[in-house]
């Protein structure tokens, strides 16, 4: 059906929750249910409301089942999706419309189902909620409330099509989905076990008695009030008006964003001064409040409405879109701390725009309620974050009384600051596999394949949480020798996928790893034994890191290995030049020492060079593991630098007693440059460490957290400065400014005429090291035309015979891990075996798992953070659980380990927003096999799928790899993989209500 929904039918919506329901005690993929007590009742609009919470007008109320998944979770407030006189096919909404990997951006507003559509939808989910509330004993039939939205100019408003929608809501007794959906229940009523007859006679058709005004951009504040005042007036209803962040005026938007690192979010002034301005709204609320009072009604505005920015970076297929969310919050929390000031908290205030569970509670304590939200549902976890909110909102009976200015006044100040809601300093990062999803079996842990080693991470976060240190180490031995150095300075690319980057902070595998190394090691150590090494000779030249992790799995699996290092000490980089408040010289000794422990030699103080000289020694194979030693060169007009991994060696050396003066300057944006300006920070008569980079923070090489030791050091940033000359202690720079944003989002630079002097006593370069190229190249080692050796790919070889590179020295700089990943490979295809096992890390109860999916938590113990980790090897169902519309599945299948995800292509509207979450590179929504409601639908897509032909022989139309085929259940010699066919037999006579 390409981006259509199909509404189902009243009947499938019951079927499907109650079949659902009796089988795993879900409700639409949502496996918590909330359960509301009346103590905590609260009332609006002069009905009962049993949570102040709900989902917003947007993707979670536009079917019904959405509302009914959002109820399950503890929604009790539903602000309906916004119906306007463009519906249906008519409304132009660019696909996908969603992104919210992090702040959130859409461009679609209201919904895409026509109104009559709409109309049904709602009215269905009135039923839904009443009757289940009964049947599962989630709170009362009238525990909860609808809020009609509706937009976007008076005329339309007025109009047959919206009238109708309006009065229909008010009271829906004559409509024919109201009456069809009843007369269902009262035939059907032997379905349920604790819904009586009279239970749906009683449910009540006065739907709606309050609507939240949505109004365009641009829409005069003549418009707006003489909308507020028909609804008032004529139609009868609580009304709101959504109000939008531009009521603050442009220069404070911009100084908010740019101040809590947005400074990327591009928007002009051109809505600020066209959407209703702050001296227009005051009177215009004044006067709609009294009228309100005068007829009896409530009369409140909603924060946000939305906030449009520039589409820059291809966020989204088109020009413009609203961004919602953490980046949202501020300006949301900032406007309603305004008007409770200038209302004396008189005004009533309902709040959207970047609640979540970490401000939620403190926003309904200071008197703003009903809360609606969008952004979090939106992200792994889903509906499910909902129960978390409405537990903490548990506070017994509440009638609004104010807003409260001074509380509402310390939310906009603390939210500026507040780490939740302030842009990292460094871009999200891209999170994906760079493989397509499978078909089937396509839960995966993203840390494990993000690891260089694929690192046993999950087995030994469930090891080291049951205080299991010494079995949690033989698994990171396995393919990790270097435990203390990885568990204190590994680059970590394990936690920069790690799926719990969506609810808070990624689980700190790095730390769970050092501390596995410190429980466990003497432990570890006791148990090796160095047996016989015998076998051919393999020479290693090097003793940085993957020099010793080389020796490590050769000797290990019985070859002899001998490291020649040209200094006294072994540890590379790591000991020679990274810096002492970095890393311990005993925890590298630590892992030399188990590097050695299965009996490798190791010759100091050799340097080699000449590789035919290792051969006459008696050496079948050489890994060359010499490091990236080549300095970098920076190019200055006149003066000169000092080489960073120099000055690092020797601050290391003299503990930083040198002589380099007051003002030093490193001129980098890498880690290195990190390390070094930190390291002059520490240098003895250094009274100032400037950073010089020629971008900003923002678009530094250096990983976010090295950057923010620099900051919190003290160091001095100076960016968008491209030096010169060094010249009577002044480094000359060129000013350079940002420029257009590419595809990628990355800003280029342009250079200005402007000069700018920074005082330097001393520069030093940290502009990158190279392979040493000669080395190379004497020993008759081809090289690409960019001076790195050439390899294959699989064992490391060279061109010359017998001779593997490894680390640095293959690519350039690079990080341990990636070091021990070559010298494993290297390894290997000498032994010409594996040198580690993979461990099965399957879980036993995965309700272990599903418990902590959407729940969101604060406090941090490495010892015990492998409890955060969410199992994504065994469970992933993020694109389950981000759908708003619940068109990924997540199905039981027997014969296969895990749940399948299967689409459903009729649920589907291609919002796209599962396309954020996917760990693989694909949109689930497009790559997953999808089940089609007919042919018809089938021949509309180019999903691999299936559609059901005969459900009870089992027979399926399927587009496998571009072909078309006819399956039947049990056929033999089918093309169809076994696996699909499993999925297409269990939807049959499993999940057969997904058929209609």
């Amino acid at each position: 059906m390409g981006d259509r929904m199909t509404p189902m039918p009243f009947e499938q919506l019951v079927n499907w929750t109650l079949k659902e329901h009796e089988t795993s005690g879900n409700v639409f993929g949502v496996y918590r249910p909330y359960k509301a007590d009346a103590k905590n009742n609260r009332s609006i609009f002069g009905r009962k409301l049993e949570t102040p919470v709900g989902p917003a007008a947007g993707p979670h109320t536009q079917l019904a089942q959405n509302i009914l998944a959002s109820y399950f979770s503890g929604s009790r407030f539903f602000e309906l999706k916004t119906v306007q006189i463009l519906d249906g096919e008519d409304l132009p909404v660019s696909k996908p419309c969603i992104k919210a990997d992090d702040e959130c951006y859409n461009c679609e507003w209201s919904t895409e189902l026509y109104v009559p559509e709409a109309l049904d939808e709602y009215i269905k989910a009135w039923f839904l909620l009443s009757v289940f509330a009964k049947e599962y004993g989630l709170g009362a039939a009238d525990g909860f409330q609808f809020n009609m939205s509706v937009g976007y100019d008076l005329e339309g408003i007025k109009s047959p099509k919206i009238d109708n929608f309006i009065e229909s809501m008010k009271d829906a007794k004559n409509t024919e989905i109201f009456k069809s959906c009843k007369q269902y229940l009262l035939n059907n009523i032997d379905l349920f076990k604790n819904v009586t007859k009279e239970d749906i006679e009683n449910i009540p058709s006065e739907i709606c008695n309050s609507v939240t005004l949505s109004t365009l951009h641009g829409c005069p504040p003549q418009e707006i009030q003489r909308i507020a005042t028909y609804l008032i007036e004529v139609k009868g209803l609580n009304t709101f008006i959504k109000c939008n962040p531009t009521l603050l005026g442009y220069e404070f938007a911009r100084k908010t964003m740019d101040e809590m690192g947005y400074d990327y979010v591009a928007f002009g002034d051109f809505h600020f001064l066209d959407d209703l301005q702050y001296e227009d709204a005051i009177p215009m609320f004044k006067t709609l409040m009294a009228l309100c009072e005068e007829k009896n009604l409530a009369f409140g505005v909603k924060i946000t409405n939305t906030f449009p920015v520039d589409v820059k970076a291809g966020e989204l297929p088109s020009e413009e879109m609203y961004m919602s969310g953490k980046s949202l919050y501020p300006l949301s929390i900032s406007l309603a701390a305004r008007l409770a000031k200038e209302f004396d908290g008189k005004l009533r205030i309902s709040f959207s725009g970047g609640a979540d569970y970490h401000n939620i509670k403190a926003i309904v304590d200071a008197g703003i309620w009903p809360v609606t939200v969008a952004t979090t549902l939106l992200k792994p976890g889903g509906y499910q974050r909902l129960l978390q909110m409405t537990e903490k909102l548990e506070a017994g009976n509440v009638e609004f009384t104010i807003v409260d200015p001074e509380k509402t006044a310390k939310l906009a100040s603390d939210a500026i600051t507040d780490p939740h809601h302030v842009k990292s300093i460094k871009p999200t990062p891209n999170r994906k596999m760079a493989k397509s999803v499978p078909l089937v079996d396509c839960y995966v842990a993203p840390c494990k394949v993000g690891c260089p080693i694929n690192q046993d991470i999950t087995t030994y976060l469930q090891l080291s949480g049951a205080g299991k240190y010494e079995e949690a180490i033989k698994v990171i031995a396995e393919k990790n020798p270097l435990p203390f150095i990885t568990g204190t300075i590994c680059a970590h690319n394990c936690m920069s996928v790690c799926n719990r980057n969506f609810y808070e902070d990624p689980v700190n595998i790095r730390g769970v790893k050092l501390v596995c190394a410190e429980g466990g090691y003497d432990s570890l150590m006791k148990e090796i034994e160095a047996g016989e090494l015998k076998g051919k000779k393999t020479a290693i030249v090097g003793g940085g890191p993957a020099g010793l992790a080389a020796a490590y799995f050769l000797t290990k699996h019985g070859m002899p290995a001998t490291i020649f290092e040209k200094t006294g000490t072994l540890g590379g980089v790591v000991k020679h030049v990274i810096p002492g408040f970095r890393i311990a010289d005993n925890a590298i000794e630590k892992d030399a020492a188990l590097c050695l422990a299965y009996g490798a030699e190791v010759r100091y103080n050799t340097e080699v060079t000449s590789l035919e000289d290792l051969k006459k020694e008696g050496f079948d194979y050489i890994i060359l593991a010499a490091g990236a030693s080549k300095p970098g060169v920076l190019n200055l007009k006149a003066g000169e630098a000092i080489n960073a991994l120099d000055f690092l060696a020797q601050f290391k050396a003299t503990d930083g007693k040198m002589n380099i003066g007051k003002n030093v300057v490193v001129i980098g944006g890498g880690n290195t440059a990190m390390d070094t300006a930190r390291a002059v920070k520490r240098t003895e008569g250094v009274e100032h460490s400037y950073l010089v980079y020629r971008r900003t923070k923002r678009y530094m090489p250096a990983d976010e957290e090295e950057l923010e030791m620099a900051l919190e050091d003290g160091v001095e940033f100076k960016e968008l400065l491209s030096p010169v000359e060094l010249k009577d202690g002044k480094l000359i720079c060129k000013v350079m400014k940002l420029g257009d944003t590419d595809s990628t989002g990355r800003r280029g630079i342009v250079e200005t005429d402007e000069i700018v002097e920074v005082p330097a006593d001393t520069v030093i370069a940290a502009v990158g090291e190279q392979v040493p190229a000669e080395f190379y190249q004497a020993n008759g080692i081809e090289l690409t035309s960019r001076g790195r050796v050439m390899a294959n790919d699989d064992t490391l070889e060279t061109s010359v015979a017998g001779v593997f590179a490894i680390g640095d020295g293959l690519f350039g700089p690079s990080t341990v891990v990636e070091a021990m990943r070559d010298a494993r490979m290297a390894a290997e295809a000498i032994l010409g075996k594996k040198a580690a096992v993979d461990f099965d890390d399957t879980l036993k109860d995965l309700n272990e798992v599903y418990d902590k999916r959407g729940i969101l938590e604060g406090t941090r113990d490495y010892k015990v953070e492998g409890a955060r980790c969410l199992g994504c090897s065994n469970v992933c169902e993020n694109c389950a659980e981000v759908c708003p519309n619940r068109a990924n599945l997540a199905l039981d299948i027997p014969g296969l380990d895990m749940h399948q995800i299967v689409h459903v292509d009729y649920m589907c509207n291609e919002c796209g927003n599962c396309t954020s979450f996917c760990p693989y590179d694909s949109s689930p929504y497009l790559d997953k096999f999808t089940l089609f409601a007919n042919e018809a639908d089938m021949e509309n897509s180019k999903n691999q799928g299936f559609t059901v032909l005969d459900k009870d022989g089992v027979s399926c139309k399927v587009r496998y790899l571009g072909n078309i085929y006819d399956w039947k259940a049990g056929e033999k010699d089918s093309v169809i993989p076994e696996a699909l066919g499993m999925v297409m037999e269990t939807v049959c006579k499993k999940y057969d209500y997904l058929l209609g």
